[in-house]
């Protein structure tokens, strides 16, 4: 959960700290990150096919199966990453016709610019962090998370506001201090899996003759479809940035308060569904069809429980936690009405983003994709759309839309996943 948190929690330092400059530098950070949360998001997704494939292998005593799934996924995130950064250059434009506005863009663009590049280092840690994850060591990625925080903090107190002989850079240093410590989280993660004995073998580098086209295909064959899951979610959280921006900066900053206290428990979720990935990947190698489905309804208890209690958290302190952000007494306003939906939807988006981990390490893929693309662009959007434009709800009918996207998701993943485990127990039972 901290490994997963981890990257969240950098973007929401730069959000509280970049904060206190005013509301629209806050709405600059939301509109500059719009773009490249959709980028991280598509690339992350990409590198979670390494961690069942890994699980499997390391079910299956195989370690030589498990070298070249890492070192085939690392060869292809590291790709992914240069290739983002190109991307989001290209993409830059687009920022100037979202009908944002336009004191807004003019800040966003330089940290934006910056913030793009700093994916490249983020995928090469995705490929070392997915594939210790799929060995079950999951403590190594949380410690270079924590530290990458720690120097996000220091550089950002320190070119943001300007501090000593650090020149006051305000959002450019926040992008600064982002790059910066990304790059300090590779090399960290790097140097631990070299001095380790358990990763010895698996760190052996891969031989020209030993690249296979078949191990690049068999990532790719996961790891598209998982990427358009993480990109059908976040694609529609993004829309609701924009469609809260068309309706001024003070809305488009309280939906970004909202939605990165929102996307900091979802990746608690997510963490909970590594671990779901893992626990079904290793049973998958084991062939124990009934012990995975004991540990996947484990999985799904336990993400209750936690999202239950941050639900409530979300309804007690809803006029406390949008301070953190802002001082602006109609931003909090927005935000705290937010969080009520916010609240509402925490079952339902935990459920759903641990349920997508399980059918991972089934390595279904395929399916799941198209169910949450139903959810999330055939139901949520229209939603959305409808209740926070055509009914003129504003911010709070954008979210009533995320809630109804998340609810149905999380009902057809689950469906999805009792199919089939089910199926996989009466398949080796010789039951019809």
């Amino acid at each position: 959960m901290m490994g997963s948190l981890g990257h969240l929690l950098v973007g929401l330092i730069d959000d509280i700290m970049v904060g206190r400059l005013g509301a629209v530098e806050l709405a600059a950070t939301s509109l500059g990150n719009s773009l490249v949360f959709i980028a991280l998001s598509i690339g992350i997704g990409f590198s979670f096919a390494i961690t069942p494939l890994i699980a499997e292998s390391d079910g299956e005593n195989n370690v030589e199966k498990g070298r070249s799934v890492f070192h085939h996924g690392l060869i292809l995130t590291t790709i992914i990453g240069v290739v983002m950064f190109i991307m989001l250059l290209f993409l830059k434009p687009i920022l100037y016709h979202l009908d944002q506005p336009e004191e807004v863009v003019v800040l966003a663009i330089p940290y934006y610019e910056i913030v793009a590049f700093s994916m490249i280092p983020l995928m090469i840690f995705q490929g070392f962090k997915q594939f210790a994850d799929g060995l079950s060591q999951t403590k190594y990625a949380m410690y270079a998370t924590i530290i990458t925080n720690i120097v996000n903090v220091v550089l950002n107190f320190a070119l943001i506001y300007g501090f000593w002989i650090f020149p006051r850079l305000e959002l450019v240093g926040a992008a600064i201090g982002t790059l910066i410590s990304r790059v300090v989280m590779v090399i960290f993660l790097y140097i631990v899996l070299m001095k380790k004995e358990k990763f010895a073998v698996y760190m052996q580098k891969l031989k020209l003759h030993e690249i296979k086209k078949k191990v690049f295909l068999k990532i790719m064959s996961l790891g598209f479809p998982t990427a358009l899951q993480m990109l059908f979610e976040v694609g529609l959280f993004t829309a609701s940035v924009l469609l809260a921006g068309t309706l001024g900066a003070f809305p488009q900053a309280a939906n970004q308060i909202a939605l990165k206290l929102a996307s900091t428990t979802f990746m608690i979720a997510v963490g909970v569904g590594v671990a779901a990935t893992i626990r079904v990947g290793n049973q998958k190698g084991l062939k124990n069809y009934l012990e995975l489905r004991r540990i996947a309804f484990s999985n799904f208890l336990l993400i209750l429980i936690i999202m239950f209690i941050f639900s409530i958290g979300f309804i007690v302190f809803k006029d406390i936690l949008p301070w953190v952000f802002t001082d602006n007494l109609e931003v909090i306003k927005i935000a705290s009405s937010l969080l009520i939906i916010a609240a509402i939807f925490q079952l339902s988006d935990g459920m759903q983003a641990v349920i997508l981990g399980a059918l991972r390490g089934l390595q279904d893929v395929n399916v799941p994709s198209f169910l949450t693309f139903i959810a999330y662009w055939i139901i949520g959007f229209p939603v959305c759309y409808y209740l926070g434009k055509v009914v003129d709800l504003g911010t709070f009918g954008i979210w009533i839309g995320l809630l109804t996207a998340l609810t149905s998701s999380a009902i057809m993943l689950f469906l999805r996943f009792n199919y089939l485990s089910n199926k996989l127990i009466k398949e080796k039972n010789g039951i019809t």
